[in-house]
C-alpha cells in the first residue's frame, strides 16, 4: 500500500492576549508608529506561525481598544502609539494602561451624568434598590471576596434609575471592550479596590437627592481609578 502523507502539524493555539503581545513586539521591533500601516493578516499569520483567524481576532480587539483602524481593502493603520517608551515599563503593561485610560476617559462623563440623572429621577423603589446593592457590595468587599460583580450590579441600578436605558447599554459596551480582553489588568484582578468604600457615600448622596455631592463623589471615583492605573503601570518592573 502506498504510504499515507502525514497530516500537517496543527498550528499552536494562542490566547488573544498572547497574540496581542506578539503584535506589540512586532510593531516595536519594526519601528512602526502612528500612521504606519501594518502588514496584511496573512503576512502576520506567517510571521507568528498562527492561523489567519487567530490574528484577525487579535486585530479586532486592538481596533476595539483604539490602537488601530481597519478599512476593508485599504489596510490597517496604527492610530495609537505602541512603544514601551521606557526600559522600566514592559510593553504589555503600557498597552494595558493606555487602553484602560482611554476607556476611563470615555466612561467618565457618562457615569457622572448617570449619577446626576439618577439623583434627580430615582423613585423611592429605586432608591431602596440602590441602597440594597450598596450594602451587598460592602458585604462582599469587607469579607475580602471578589467584589467586581457586586460593583457592576451597583452601578447598573444607578443606570436604571436614570430612566434612560441607553446609559447602562453604552457603559456596559465600553467596559466590556476592555475587560473581555484584560480580565485582570496588570495581573491585578481587583484593580481599583480602594474606591469601593466611597461607594457608600455615593449611594447615600443619590438617595438623599444631593446632586452635586453625588457628582463630586463619582468624579472622585473615576479619578482614583485613573490614578490607580498610572500608579500600577509606573510601578511595574520590566
Amino acid at each position: 500500500m502506498p504510504e499515507r502523507t502525514p497530516p500537517a502539524p496543527s498550528q499552536p493555539s494562542r490566547k488573544p492576549r498572547e497574540v496581542m503581545r506578539l503584535l506589540a513586539e512586532f510593531v516595536e521591533r519594526e519601528g512602526l508608529g502612528v500612521g504606519d500601516r501594518l502588514p496584511p493578516e496573512i503576512a502576520l499569520a506567517r510571521e507568528f506561525g498562527l492561523s489567519r483567524s487567530t490574528v484577525r481576532e487579535a486585530l479586532r480587539q486592538w481596533e476595539s481598544l483604539g490602537i488601530i483602524e481597519r478599512n476593508k481593502g485599504a489596510g490597517t493603520w496604527l492610530v495609537s502609539e505602541v512603544s514601551s517608551r521606557s526600559m522600566h515599563i514592559p510593553l504589555t503593561v503600557k498597552i494595558e494602561a493606555d487602553s484602560l485610560q482611554r476607556m476611563i476617559a470615555v466612561r467618565r462623563p457618562l457615569e457622572v451624568e448617570a449619577v446626576r440623572l439618577a439623583t434627580r429621577n430615582a423613585s423611592e423603589a429605586m432608591k431602596r434598590k440602590i441602597m440594597q446593592r450598596m450594602y451587598e457590595l460592602m458585604e462582599v468587599y469587607e469579607a475580602g471576596e471578589d467584589w467586581r460583580d457586586a460593583d457592576r450590579q451597583f452601578h447598573a441600578v444607578i443606570h436604571e434609575a436614570t430612566g434612560n436605558p441607553l446609559f447602562g447599554k453604552i457603559i456596559r459596551q465600553i467596559h466590556g471592550v476592555f475587560h473581555d480582553i484584560y480580565d485582570a489588568p496588570f495581573g491585578q484582578p481587583q484593580l481599583g479596590a480602594a474606591t469601593i468604600p466611597v461607594h457608600r457615600d455615593l449611594a447615600e448622596a443619590i438617595v438623599a437627592g444631593e446632586e452635586e455631592k453625588a457628582v463630586t463623589i463619582m468624579e472622585r471615583i473615576m479619578s482614583d481609578m485613573d490614578a490607580a492605573t498610572v500608579g500600577v503601570a509606573g510601578g511595574s518592573d520590566a
